[in-house]
């Protein structure tokens, strides 16, 4: 079974979001909104495949990295979260949540070694055939 394909996203804290937002707009010409940016692309195995990573700061005082301390996360693109967590759980790692289900996708979090949550998400309709058996 296939785990992480890919980087869905990078996440980290900022003391004024706004301001990086607009930084890098000028800067390096991310099309940002209060949301950061999508970077869209297609997968190079399966061209009719399209995929997406987003980058986003979040305030500083943002609960949503909780419970690591760090000021960034990472957000990897799995398939079969569902099967993938079943797995994380059977070698002991630190599951932070519950699965959350939304119109664009499936989201975990869980907790490495060095206690950085990583934000797990099965991108909608990207379920593999393999997974569903």
């Amino acid at each position: 079974m296939k785990k992480v394909t890919g980087i869905g996203g990078i996440f980290f804290k900022s003391q004024n979001p706004q301001t990086m937002n607009e930084w890098y707009a000028k800067n390096l010409g991310l099309p940002t909104s209060d949301y950061g940016t999508t970077f869209k692309w297609r997968d190079a195995d399966n061209p009719s495949q399209k995929g997406s990573t987003s980058w986003r700061a979040f305030p500083q005082d943002t609960k949503y990295f909780d419970p690591s301390h760090k000021s960034f996360m990472i957000n990897y693109r799995v398939e079969n979260i569902a099967a993938l967590l079943e797995e994380l759980k059977k070698e002991g790692v630190t599951i932070v949540d519950e699965i959350a289900e939304y119109d664009y996708g499936k989201f975990v979090h869980i907790l490495d070694p060095e206690g950085n949550v990583i934000e797990l998400w099965e991108p909608a309709g990207e379920t593999s055939e393999e997974s569903t058996v």
